[in-house]
């Protein structure tokens, strides 16, 4: 008998129309304009491997590799992404009047972001199919992580972002040795530009959901989490919006483990967190549309969710009504107000994505939406320290030789 397979991934299907596609050639979009969901042989898996095997794995997404598309061991692209801890909150649940309440901390990812995951498998696949050039539009992080990982495995990027988007994320780009360039506009504006650049200068566009395996990597963050609580599932999981592929995978993770009988049949009911100044998700919900409207002058503290028009927008709604969950705007008061009370009661510098999230979850708290039995698990995307705009400090200066004041 032949070695169990490295994947078992089979092929791709369109996540509207159900055509198949060929995992074996790079592939964007499907013929009808939609993304493209990896597929595995799941009864295969389950049949040869017991999911208790994985705690004697590496701590790292690529315990997984079984669910993940890439074919060779020495195809994997990684700095050590996975794994990320899942902290409880007593104090904040205290304060929400929660029972349970943790986060699950992807800001100590390398890149400092959940971009990690995607950039990780999405450029290992692509390396893997004899990708060498790739181009993506960003907000600032995920294009950062591309331009790391691809720097890793020898391959070009492409980046290109709004002159809005985080100053580090630049500078994280440029020192990759990316090509990048800064656009005076949101995102649709950058990928207009990336468009360009791949008809004509051979690149591969690896922007949200179009190619097929950043959803991958991300989709590991439900597995983890899955892992973490003994093989099930919380009451609620809170998850930032932008283009939601984050949101999907989960969903997809959940699906996936439930086909192989890792997970029983409760649904955590998923919530798709996104800001009042760009909530299209939100609004398409409110209005039982299976589609979102493009968000017009979207602008929000929170610029990794600033995206109008989410390309996967169905495959999020979908996720969100099947689990019984909903979507929620909240404003960057909240935000930036959630962001400093998560620090200074449980230490914790977030994003403003992720902060967003905890605003999200007092808000439905209030609203018994949430009740204070419920077990509750927010994602938070990235670390607060990438965001330095989002603080106010005020420190006085106190001249040399003189005695500090009394608190």
């Amino acid at each position: 008998m032949g070695s169990a397979p490295f994947s078992y991934l089979t092929h791709l299907e369109c996540g509207r129309c159900g055509r198949r596609y060929d995992s074996g050639v790079p592939q964007g979009l499907c013929g009808c304009g939609s993304p493209l969901l990896a597929r595995y042989d799941l009864p295969a898996v389950a049949a040869g491997l017991d999911r208790a095997e994985f705690s004697s794995r590496v701590p790292s997404l690529w315990r997984y590799h079984e669910l993940l598309p890439v074919q060779a061991p020495g195809m994997v692209v990684t700095l050590g992404e996975g794994m990320t801890p899942l902290v409880p909150l007593p104090r904040l649940a205290a304060g929400f009047g929660v029972a349970h309440l943790a986060m699950k901390d992807e800001g100590l990812l390398p890149t400092g972001t959940f971009k990690a995951r995607g950039a990780a498998v999405g450029v290992s696949r692509a390396r893997e199919l004899g990708i060498r050039r790739i181009a993506m539009p960003t907000n600032g992080n995920a294009g950062a992580a591309w331009a790391t990982y691809a720097a890793r495995a020898g391959m070009e990027a492409l980046i290109v972002m709004p002159v809005d988007a985080p100053e580090i994320t630049r500078a994280e780009c440029a020192i990759a040795g990316a090509r990048l360039y800064l656009v005076d506009g949101l995102i649709g504006d950058a990928g207009a530009l990336t468009a360009g650049a791949v008809a004509s200068q051979g690149y591969t566009d690896v922007s949200t959901l179009r190619e097929p395996y950043r959803l991958e990597g991300k989709k590991t963050m439900g597995l983890e989490l899955f892992e973490q609580l003994g093989w099930r599932v919380p009451d609620v999981i809170l998850y930032p919006t932008g283009g939601g592929v984050g949101l999907i995978g989960i969903y997809k993770a959940l699906l996936e483990g439930q086909a192989l009988g890792w997970l029983g049949a409760k649904m955590p009911r998923l919530v798709a967190v996104q800001a009042t100044g760009c909530a299209p998700i939100v609004r398409a919900w409110e209005d039982g549309a299976s589609e979102s409207r493009a968000w017009q002058n979207a602008s929000t503290i929170a610029f990794g969710i600033t995206v109008p028009k989410p390309l996967g927008d169905f495959l999020i709604l979908d996720a969100v009504r099947k689990t019984g969950g909903c979507a929620v705007a909240v404003d960057d008061e909240q935000t930036l107000a959630a962001q400093s009370r998560l620090a200074a009661a449980e230490g914790a510098f977030i994003c403003p994505e992720g902060a967003a999230c905890f605003a999200a979850a007092e808000q439905l708290r209030k609203d018994t939406w949430i009740s204070e039995d419920d077990e509750v698990v927010v994602l938070n995307t990235g670390t607060g320290v990438k965001y330095p705009q989002t603080v106010r400090v005020h420190a006085p200066v106190i001249p040399t030789g003189s005695v500090l004041p009394e608190a």
